[in-house]
């Protein structure tokens, strides 16, 4: 398996009031995602930066960008956004290699 990976991180801005259950429904379709033989995690953070209420980022790892790009366009994808979608208002998306690495002392 190579070193490399290609990750996602999209922002996600919620309707006001609708954070938990977003929050709810990320956790029951997350399977969706990481049960793809291609991806490597995903996880699920929420904003503490002052202006930035009801902001989420998820970033999920991936083996490379064409098996995210797979995954990006099948029906298993548009059934998992069209389950978020309602408690979306606005959002990005980001894409990135990874080059580099260091784990911290606690890890």
């Amino acid at each position: 398996m190579s070193d490399a990976t290609f990750r996602v991180m999209l922002r996600m801005q919620i309707k006001p009031g609708m954070e938990a259950d977003f929050e709810r429904v990320w956790k029951e379709v997350g399977g969706s995602v990481t049960s793809d033989p291609a991806n490597r995690g995903q996880w699920l953070s929420r904003s503490t930066t002052a202006d930035e209420d009801g902001v989420y980022y998820i970033i999920s790892d991936w083996v490379d960008e064409p098996q995210f790009r797979r995954f990006e366009t099948s029906d298993t994808h548009l059934s998992h956004r069209t389950k978020l979608h309602p408690y979306r208002s606005g959002g990005s998306m980001a894409t990135m290699d990874i080059v580099a690495s260091l784990s911290g002392a606690a890890a």
